[in-house]
């Protein structure tokens, strides 16, 4: 229990209590006596005052504390209405002590104000600020002090340090005098050790294990790097949260009737860890049986609004199912001009074969429009970017479903901490209000580092990003970084809704310098590459861009290839290029939360004046899935790319396709393809096919290792000009096996790859060991 003192004038802390009842004490045992020496008629006795007096007061009006007391001058008053007024002045909250004090027909009250709070300060607090605790007291500065609320404030205290899992954290509230009736509110702190999650386990679980489990879980178990990862400390809050994180994992899996029968959380002997375990009922999986649509409106065929829908019978239910359908009915009925249809599901639960079948009804909503939208707590952030994020504007229909939608892109932007949308009725019964409330947090980062690559060696890089710059939502990153083979800097730009239209503007430049990186000579490259990107499916997405290049070629080797010297001797070569890229992932949007495609498809046509002229075509397709349970994830990628040189001109080595470490493991970069006077001339031609699988190693989870295996196979070759067959540039299959450590630390998800070539030729540079960050595709 925590005990306030006060100070006398030397400092010394006594307790107040030591104040408060010599106040108090003479009053109650007036009473007493007189209950003891007076007869039971003595309390018919009246007391009659002719003048009050009011002592002590220094802020409070006299007025004020006889309204408290309610005893007018002239008035019989008993002994029991006197205990009354006391106790109602007392309870005011405005003084510390208060006596009664009856002298023949002269009342005197006699009170002790609280103090003024000069200062409020907060002591032995390391891991939250000054400015973070302060936000949650009721105490202010220069308002009067209260026991009670101080108490309050010391609860909010350790309620704050609890949420960020410091369960034995104690406040004690301490008072210092000083002159004039003012005091120091002091908060002692002792934060105490975190609370960790020893043993995050299951109960009930059989579709999943429970490893799987805790992948989905924002709580994680105690591991390593405890200093830098705090989601592994007991929070009360984030077990809430955790048990719909689990839900909707199993809702998108079909399992319709899972639910948490419970959550124990249990406090170890030691009390410095909580073993916690959910116990869950999942119950069945369910399918998508009959797909139907009927409509309620003579203006919507429901044939063709079925033809529409993208939910196919044996499938996996899942609620997003549900959702992604309804929402193309109503963007179908909008470019139908049919508005105002709601789409409403029925679904029916057949339990004989485990399926659900999904009716789509289409019917009439109601005639309400949107009048305005209304955006507050964007201090920083234009009103524009976020209606960008809206689809609807001033009077358009309101969709309920589209404005849900509008709220998560809001949220996806990254630039608030909060974002709430919310609908209100307007000047009339058909006119809504959308209010969005939205609070902004830091979008800008300045960053320092120093990695080390068997490639380029020890490099150092800094780097600035902001995400919101000037609050226009717009993106600028600048990037430089220096090794002991390059030098590179990068900018760039991007408007992500130019025109305020889903259409965004990027602009990169760059310039980069290497030193005879695996070869005999240096190169010097600048671009400036202006492009357009705009979506034209729900999973797709389309890239114009031009680009202007210098590439230059020098201090080529004597003894290097024809080839080179060939390059260096034409000089500072310019391409002017126009291009695309296309892009389809369903890995974020699809409907298979345990699969997904990727397909990249792009052209470069250069040639629009400057010295090179060629076509160049690439493309990748990737899959993956999660198999064993959501255990095990295999991925396959298929990647190739061809450049043909046009007006008979030839290919500059750095025009050409080269290898890296990361599309053929097993070989160094630049270790492959056609190969001349000890460098390799990269090809106009490559092709690379990778295999690769993760899985657990039965190691804890809370290390986070996991381990994977792949199988790359795949070639560089073709040259414009071979020096009448001297080289080499015929396709040659190269292949290599490995074993992949991953290791998922606070710094980055590192990769470690063994590898061993299964096929290769003379002049191949093979690597057995690499160590990169971990990529997808």
């Amino acid at each position: 229990m925590s005990c306030f003192f006060k100070t006398t004038g030397t400092g010394q802390k006594t307790p107040i209590s030591d104040r408060i009842l010599p106040a108090t004490l003479g009053f109650f045992l007036l009473t007493s006596a007189a209950s003891v020496f007076v007869p039971d008629v003595a309390y018919a006795q009246q007391f009659r005052f002719s003048s009050v007096e009011i002592e002590g007061n220094q802020r409070i009006e006299g007025a004020t504390i006889l309204s408290h007391a309610g005893i007018g001058r002239g008035e019989s008053v008993s002994a029991a209405e006197l205990n009354d007024a006391y106790q109602r002045i007392l309870a005011s909250g405005l003084f510390e002590s208060v006596e009664i004090v009856p002298s023949g027909s002269r009342l005197v009250i006699h009170v002790v104000e609280f103090p003024t709070i000069n200062r409020i300060s907060i002591e032995g607090n390391r891991r939250l600020k000054d400015d973070d605790l302060l936000t949650v007291l009721q105490s202010r500065p220069r308002h009067v002090f209260s026991a009670a609320v101080a108490e309050a404030d010391a609860q909010s205290i350790t309620e704050a340090y609890s949420a960020s899992g410091r369960l034995a954290a104690t406040v004690e509230p301490r008072i210092i005098r000083r002159s004039n009736n003012r005091v120091d509110l002091v908060f002692e702190i002792t934060e105490g050790k975190v609370v960790e999650v020893e043993r995050l386990s299951f109960v009930g679980n059989r579709a999943f294990s429970e490893r799987r489990l805790r992948r989905v879980l924002e709580t994680k178990q105690a591991g390593f790097f405890r200093a830098l990862v705090r989601s592994d400390s007991f929070i009360a809050d984030r077990i809430e949260f955790d048990k719909q994180v689990l839900r909707d994992f199993y809702l998108s899996r079909g399992y319709v009737d899972f639910e948490t029968l419970s959550v124990n959380s249990e406090l170890v002997r030691a009390r410095d860890g909580f073993l916690v375990t959910f116990n869950v009922r999942e119950g069945q999986q369910f399918r998508v049986g009959e797909v139907t649509v009927v409509s309620d409106l003579e203006s919507a065929d429901p044939d063709l609004f079925l033809d529409e829908t993208r939910m196919k019978s044996g499938a996996v239910y899942a609620p997003s199912l549900i959702e992604e359908n309804i929402a193309r009915l109503e963007r179908f009925a909008i470019r139908e001009e049919i508005d105002f249809l709601r789409v409403e599901p029925r679904v029916t639960r057949n339990d004989a074969d485990l399926t659900l079948d999904v009716e789509f009804v289409l019917t009439r909503g109601p005639r309400v429009f949107v009048e305005r939208i209304d955006i507050e707590g964007n201090n920083t952030t234009l009103d524009r970017v976020v209606r960008n994020r809206f689809r609807v504007v001033e009077g358009d229909p309101f969709n309920p479903r589209e404005i849900r939608e509008s709220a998560a892109r809001v949220r996806a932007l990254g630039y608030f901490s909060n974002a709430e949308v919310n609908a209100r009725e307007g000047s009339s019964a058909d006119q809504v209000v959308i209010d969005v409330d939205v609070e902004e947090q830091p979008t800008g980062s300045l960053s320092f580092g120093a990695s080390y690559s068997a490639d380029s060696g020890a490099s150092f890089a800094i780097g600035f990003s902001e995400r919101n710059f000037l609050g226009r939502g717009q993106t600028i990153s600048v990037d430089l970084n220096t090794a002991s083979s390059s030098q590179s800097g990068k900018f760039r730009f991007v408007e992500p809704n130019l025109l305020g239209r889903d259409l965004a503007f990027g602009l990169d430049l760059g310039y980069v310098t290497t030193d005879s990186n695996n070869s005999t000579f240096d190169t010097r490259r600048i671009n400036f590459s202006p492009s357009l990107t705009f979506p034209v499916s729900a999973n797709g997405r389309l890239q114009v861009y031009y680009s202007l290049e210098q590439n230059k070629i020098f201090n080529v080797s004597n003894t290097a290839s024809q080839i080179l010297q060939n390059d260096q001797t034409n000089g500072a070569q310019v391409t002017s290029a126009l291009g695309y890229n296309y892009s389809f992932d369903t890995r974020r949007t699809g409907l298979n939360p345990d699969a997904g495609v990727v397909l990249r498809f792009g052209q470069k046509f250069a040639g629009l004046g400057g010295d090179s002229k060629y076509i160049r075509t690439t493309a990748l397709l990737g899959a993956e899935a999660k198999v064993w349970n959501n255990e095990v994830t295999v991925r396959g990628i298929l990647e190739g790319g061809i450049q043909h040189s046009l007006s008979d001109t030839n290919s500059s080595v750095l025009d050409r396709f080269t290898h890296s470490s990361s599309q053929l493991r097993g070989f160094s970069s630049n270790g492959i393809g056609p190969f001349d006077a000890g460098d390799h001339l990269g090809g106009n031609k490559y092709v690379y096919a990778r295999l690769e699988t993760d899985f657990p190693l039965g190691l804890p989870e809370e290390y986070g290792i996991t381990g994977g295996l792949f199988v790359d196979a795949g070639s560089v070759w073709g040259l414009d000009d071979n020096l009448a067959g001297a080289i080499d540039d015929s396709f040659e299959l190269r292949a290599a096996v490995g074993f992949s450590v991953f290791w998922t630390t606070p710094l980055g998800p590192l990769r470690f790859n063994f590898s061993q070539p299964l096929k290769e030729f003379a002049n191949d540079d093979t690597r057995s060991f690499d160590l990169t960050i971990s990529t997808q595709f």
